[in-house]
């Protein structure tokens, strides 16, 4: 059975092991700290700055991406982090769907994305993580093909899913979180 205590920064774990631990990790059998001795004994706060807080992010916005289609940022820069919200293949200029196919879709979902990258100071080499969904997953190794063009070795972790519906009946949406 495990357990996990913010505060106290300590896991409980049955049965751990810990042959050779790292700087940062200092284990007995049955507990597990990510924190070196001293901190662990302070009663300061874990982190210095708050994650995300209203004073630790920043909107990131850019004329050459669609506007968000709803209450929410292209893009948020928190943390050495950005954040890019879902990218579908519409037209920057005019808002509508740059086609009906998921190639086209897929590429211009991608520039839309490198846009909002690039406003935000990262690039695609700087994606960390990517979640794509799709409205059909037998599209998956169209999309794969055109991604692949995009984003260089080593890849960016990723998650593809099948979806129900998307926005504006898009046949894609591409997200991702880059390192600033």
């Amino acid at each position: 059975m495990a357990s996990l205590s913010v505060a106290a920064t300590t896991f409980h774990v049955s049965a751990f092991r810990n042959p050779s631990p790292s700087p940062l990790a200092f284990a007995r059998p049955g507990r597990v700290s990510l924190l070196p001795a001293a901190s662990r004994r302070s009663s300061k706060p874990l982190l210095s700055k708050p994650f995300a807080s209203s004073s630790g992010k920043e909107a990131v916005y850019t004329d050459n991406a669609p506007e968000a289609v709803g209450p929410y940022s292209q893009a948020i820069k928190a943390n050495d982090l950005i954040f890019v919200s879902g990218s579908l293949g519409l037209d920057p200029e005019t808002a509508d769907m740059i086609s009906d196919n998921v190639e086209d879709q897929t590429e211009q979902a991608l520039k839309n994305m490198g846009e909002i990258l690039k406003a935000g100071g990262a690039d695609y080499s700087s994606v960390v993580k990517t979640t794509i969904l799709l409205a059909d997953l037998n599209d998956f190794n169209v999309v794969n093909a055109i991604y692949a063009k995009y984003f260089p070795d080593p890849y960016p972790a990723r998650a593809t899913y099948q979806v129900a519906a998307l926005p504006k009946g898009a046949k894609i949406e591409i997200e991702c979180i880059a390192a600033l």
